[in-house]
Formats: structure tokens, C-alpha cells, sequence
């Protein structure tokens, strides 16, 4: 029987308390045993979001709160930012286009992050953008995006808001959303909340609220207002995905009790290592600047196939990580640390990546990623 790892940027792994948790007796979504899960998963949200607000929770992906974040606060004919620097910074626009928004794009280069002084340009061109679209953490390239000095930008724009999709970014690194001043920030459950895939949530400023009182994109079931009536009741609009809701309040008992300081510094070390044992096999990042602490996306050496990578590590090893998507796919491969993941998790795909490359023609040096791995991860015990 052979054993499987996931290291992929989502699904992530689920800790076996948490799939337990989950495993219990369904209880009904209206039942006051089910608004006390409620009532406490909200305080935990505020506590991973570092916020005051009240965070909605959402039965869909996370491309669900992208889009109520679209249609809750702008109307057809309204104008968006829209940073692409990767396949979901695209997907802004596409939810913008879906609902007559229009939109300008900042095109970067994959594999980098904005530059600020980009979007400030754009902003003073058109003072009628509406909202700024961008990702914490760009999945497809493995690239922060400089959420924070944006925020100093629109913050001082009663008539702009900064929409932040941190779906592999939540739980990985700092993003503190009332400090920062970010206006909307949506996230998913199986990323680094090391939960499935199912819930999305969405967490809005006052400012962003005032917003939602003018917006008239069509929208029935991300209904932000009514949503927010019944959080603030212990319970949802609609059925609650009660099983997941239940492993919401396990993973969020967990990072109050571990420090969000301690969790950020773990997936740091992890991320440090990743990246050092790479480059000891003589390989490149593909994050050119914002290397994220998430996950770790690898330049395929030349004459190998990012995608055989991945190929090989999964149907031979049983080991799934991600390749590339769109135009970098073939060229690289990513290596998640985020999630139920620890210190040799890292060093054993490392083990088995130096395995693969040499099988694929790439005489990556046997242990020397490892050695750069375990320096990093234990060298200072």
C-alpha cells in the first residue's frame, strides 16, 4: 500500500483532530447547539483576520467571496483596478466582465510582484476607480503583492476601495486587515485554515459596508447584507456546511491557542527552508521579488518538464505538489508549506525531489537539498 503526501497549494493536509471534529453527529444548522459553533467560529474569525468586523461565512470556494466581494459593493458601468500578475489576479477581471464592470488591468510580469507607484498612476488618472483588485498572495506564481503600501493609497480615497483576495495568504503570514486598512478581504478554507475545500469567508471595513448600500449587480445567493443579518444571529442566510463549520471551530481553537506570531513563524522557517534547499540543487525561483512564505514555485531545470515533475512525484511516489498553470505550465513546479505540514514534511519532499530530478536527466546532487533543509529547519536547535 503506498503512502500518500500532499504538499499542494491546496487541498492542503487536515490534521487528524480536525478531521474528527468534523466527523461528529450532524446537528441541525438551525439548532441552538449549531449557533453556539457559530457564535464561537465568530470570534475566531476576528481573530485570524485581526479585525473588529463581523466575517461572513460562505458554503462555496473562495471564488465565491470574489465574487460577492464584486457585486456587494459596485454596480454595472462602475470602473476596477485589476492587478494580473498570475492566473487568479486574473480572475478578477473575468468576475468584473461577468457583471458589466469594467475594468483596467495592470499586467505584470508573472513571477513578480506590482509596483506601487503603478497603481498610484492609475489612481490619479482616473479618480473614478472604484475598487483595486489584488491578490496577498498570487497561488499561481508564489508572489506577495505589496498588500499593505496599497492600502496607504486607497485608504486616503473615500470613493476607492482596496479588495484583497487572501485565500493561500490567511494564515500563512501577516495580514492584519483593520491595522493595514484593507476594505474587503476574502479567504478559503483549504489553504493554510488546513481545512477542505467548501467555505469561503469575506470580511468587510465600514467603508466597504457603505458601499454595499448603492451596489446593483445582480446577486441572490452572496448577498453580503443578508449574510451579515444572520452571522450576527449565530447562524447563515441558507444551509450551513455543518460538518465544515465544525472543523472551522477545531482549526480556529487552534490558532488562538498556538499564537497567529508563533503559526506565521513556523510556515517563515519552512519557507526559508524550502527555498535554501532549491537553490542548493542549483535551481531557480520562479518569485523574482514577494517570494511567499506559502509555497515555494521552482523554475524547472532546462531540458525537464515542470509537469513530469509533478507527474512522476505523484503516480511513482505518491507525493502530490502542483505545476504551472496557464503560460508558466511546463516550466515550473510548486511546493506548498502551508497547512497541517511540519519540518519533515519539508525535508522529505526535498528527499524525494532530488530522486526525481536525477530520474528526469537533472543530476541534482544527492543531500545537498536536504543538507540546506535541515541547516535551516534545525541548525539552530
Amino acid at each position: 500500500m503506498k503512502k500518500h503526501y500532499l504538499l499542494a497549494p491546496g487541498p492542503t493536509p487536515v490534521s487528524p483532530e480536525t478531521l474528527l471534529a468534523m466527523a461528529t453527529p450532524i446537528i441541525h444548522h438551525r439548532s441552538p447547539q449549531f449557533a453556539e459553533v457559530v457564535a464561537e467560529c465568530r470570534v475566531g474569525l476576528k481573530y485570524l483576520f485581526q479585525t473588529k468586523q463581523e466575517v461572513l461565512i460562505l458554503a462555496s470556494t473562495g471564488t465565491g467571496a470574489m465574487e460577492g466581494a464584486i457585486t456587494n459593493t459596485l454596480s454595472p458601468g462602475d470602473t476596477a483596478l485589476v492587478v494580473r500578475g498570475g492566473k487568479f489576479g486574473e480572475r478578477w477581471g473575468e468576475i468584473c466582465a461577468a457583471y458589466g464592470v469594467n475594468f483596467e488591468a495592470i499586467d505584470v510580469e508573472w513571477g513578480r510582484a506590482v509596483q506601487v507607484a503603478d497603481v498610484a498612476a492609475k489612481l490619479k488618472a482616473n479618480p473614478a476607480i472604484k475598487a483595486v483588485c489584488i491578490q496577498a498572495h498570487e497561488t499561481s506564481t508564489g508572489v506577495n503583492h505589496p498588500v499593505k503600501e496599497l492600502a496607504e493609497l486607497t485608504k486616503t480615497l473615500p470613493g476607492t476601495l482596496l479588495l484583497v483576495d487572501a485565500i493561500s495568504a490567511l494564515g500563512a503570514f501577516e495580514l492584519p486587515m483593520d491595522a493595514w486598512g484593507i476594505d474587503i478581504m476574502v479567504a478559503g478554507s483549504q489553504k493554510a485554515m488546513m481545512l477542505p475545500p467548501g467555505l469561503a469567508f469575506a470580511c468587510l471595513s465600514e467603508k466597504a459596508w457603505e458601499f454595499t448600500k448603492t451596489a446593483t449587480c445582480n446577486k441572490y445567493y452572496f448577498n453580503f447584507s443578508k449574510e451579515l443579518k444572520n452571522i450576527q444571529k449565530n447562524t447563515g442566510a441558507y444551509t450551513s456546511a455543518v460538518s465544515l463549520v465544525m472543523g472551522l471551530r477545531d482549526v480556529l481553537r487552534y490558532f488562538k491557542e498556538a499564537t497567529l506570531e508563533k503559526i506565521f513563524a513556523e510556515h517563515q522557517l519552512m519557507s526559508k527552508a524550502t527555498k535554501a534547499a532549491v537553490k542548493a540543487l542549483g535551481l531557480e525561483l520562479f518569485s523574482q521579488e514577494g517570494a511567499s512564505d506559502a509555497l515555494t514555485a521552482v523554475r524547472a531545470p532546462a531540458g525537464v518538464d515542470g509537469q513530469d515533475v509533478v507527474k512522476l512525484l505523484r503516480d511513482k511516489y505518491g507525493i502530490m505538489i502542483a505545476g504551472g498553470q496557464a503560460e508558466a505550465k511546463g516550466k515550473i513546479f510548486r511546493i506548498a508549506h502551508m497547512g497541517y505540514i511540519g519540518n519533515f514534511d519539508i525535508v522529505m519532499i526535498i528527499a524525494a525531489l532530488e530522486v526525481v530530478l536525477n530520474e528526469l536527466g537533472y543530476k541534482a546532487p544527492y543531500g545537498a537539498g536536504v543538507k540546506a533543509a535541515e541547516e535551516v529547519l534545525f541548525g539552530g536547535a
